[in-house]
C-alpha cells in the first residue's frame, strides 16, 4: 500500500491496514454492513473531517510492519511462530467459547448468533491456507524463489480476500466486538480474544501481501 486513497473502501482499509479497524470502531464507523463506501464518505457520515481520518491512517501505514524482522528467512520464521501458531492456538479456544456464549445468551438481542459457525469456517479455510504456505510457498521462498512462484503467491493473495470476508462477518455478528452492558466474563473474554485474533490476522496478511510476497513476484 502506498499512500491513503480516500476513494478506497472502509472495508478494504479495515482488513488490509493493521490498526485501521480499531480507529473505525472508535469513531463508530462500520466496516461490515456499511463498509463498501469510500473512506471520505464514511468520515463525513461520522462527522469527521476526511483529512483527519486520513492522517490517522497514514500514521498506521508508516508504523506497519516495523516490529517484524526485515530479512526474508527471519520474516518467514516470524510469520510461522507469531501468526500461524498463534491463530491455531487461539481458534482452539475461541470457537468453544463462542458456542458457549451463543448457547447461554441466545435470548439476548446482542447475542452473537452464528459467530461459532463463522469462526469454524474461518478456521477450516485458514488451516488449509497456512498448510499450503508451510508445505509449498515458504519452502520455495527459503530456497531463493522460482519462476513458478507467482502462481502460489497469487493463490495466497486470493485466499486472503476470502479471509477478509470472514473478518467482516465477525465484525457484523459481534456488533463491532462490543459486548453489551453487564456482559458476563465469558462474553467479555470472547470479544477480548477476538479483538486480538482479528487484529493479528490483519497484520499477518499485511506482512505477506505488502512485505514478503513482493520480494518474489519479480523473480523470473
Amino acid at each position: 500500500m502506498s499512500g491513503i486513497n480516500p476513494d478506497k473502501t472502509v472495508a478494504a482499509f479495515a482488513t488490509e491496514l493493521p490498526g485501521a479497524a480499531e480507529i473505525f470502531r472508535r469513531h463508530g464507523i462500520s466496516f461490515c454492513c456499511g463498509g463498501d463506501i469510500p473512506l471520505s464518505m464514511a468520515a463525513e457520515q461520522a462527522g469527521l473531517a476526511p483529512a483527519a481520518l486520513i492522517a490517522d491512517l497514514e500514521a498506521l501505514e508508516q508504523a506497519s510492519g516495523r516490529d517484524a524482522p526485515q530479512e526474508t528467512l527471519a520474516l518467514i520464521a516470524h510469520i510461522l511462530s507469531r501468526y500461524h501458531a498463534a491463530h491455531r492456538e487461539e481458534l482452539d479456544w475461541l470457537i468453544p467459547l463462542a458456542q458457549k456464549v451463543e448457547r447461554v445468551h441466545a435470548a439476548h438481542p446482542s447475542a452473537p448468533i452464528g459467530l461459532s459457525e463463522t469462526l469454524t469456517r474461518l478456521r477450516d479455510d485458514l488451516e488449509g491456507h497456512m498448510k499450503r504456505e508451510e508445505q509449498v510457498l515458504f519452502p520455495m521462498m527459503q530456497r531463493g524463489g522460482s519462476p513458478m512462484i507467482t502462481h502460489p503467491i497469487s493463490e495466497m493473495r486470493h485466499e486472503h480476500e476470502d479471509e477478509a470476508q470472514h473478518l467482516q462477518a465477525i465484525e457484523h455478528v459481534t456488533h463491532s466486538l462490543a459486548p453489551p452492558e453487564g456482559a458476563c466474563r465469558s462474553w467479555t473474554a470472547l470479544y477480548t480474544g477476538l479483538r486480538k485474533f482479528t487484529d493479528d490476522l490483519v497484520v499477518h496478511m499485511h506482512l505477506e501481501n505488502e512485505v514478503l510476497f513482493p520480494r518474489f513476484e519479480t523473480v523470473s
